[in-house]
């Protein structure tokens, strides 16, 4: 199925300069950044609100984790997409993410291309793309 239109994105990271990084990345590749969160909590309220096509979504983070906000982001939105971005790629981390629901994950620090890549490989693998190339 091809479809020309991107998939809406939600950044979550506790740290600013890290979902500023995510967003110029995602900008670049004409991708719509519909919101941004520093918090678990806070990003499955958005998710709701929004419901966008992928969450971009951090493990660390204060008040509610990634692994615990993916749970909860599947169950409210479940057509979204999420890959999760951490600098802690252990087997153990990876496997749980992708149990609870995680379509890919993204190790820190980013490099533009491997996000971009990942991001279309997710959705490729479901079936969508949206380059004719």
């Amino acid at each position: 199925m091809k479809n020309n239109r991107k998939p809406s994105v939600l950044v979550v990271d506790d740290d600013h300069m890290m979902r500023e990084m995510l967003k110029l990345i995602l900008h670049s590749d004409d991708y719509q950044v519909l919101g941004e969160a520093a918090n678990g909590k806070n990003a499955i309220t958005l998710c709701a609100n929004l419901k966008p096509g992928l969450v971009l979504l951090d493990i660390n983070m204060p008040e509610m984790d990634g692994l615990q906000a993916l749970e909860e982001i599947r169950k409210i939105s479940p057509a979204t997409k999420v890959i999760m971005v951490s600098a802690e790629a252990t087997m153990d981390r990876v496997s749980e993410a992708i149990k609870k629901g995680a379509v890919g994950f993204v190790v820190k620090p980013l490099n533009a291309t491997s996000v971009l890549g990942k991001i279309e490989s997710c959705f490729r693998k479901g079936g969508l793309q949206w380059r004719t190339s």
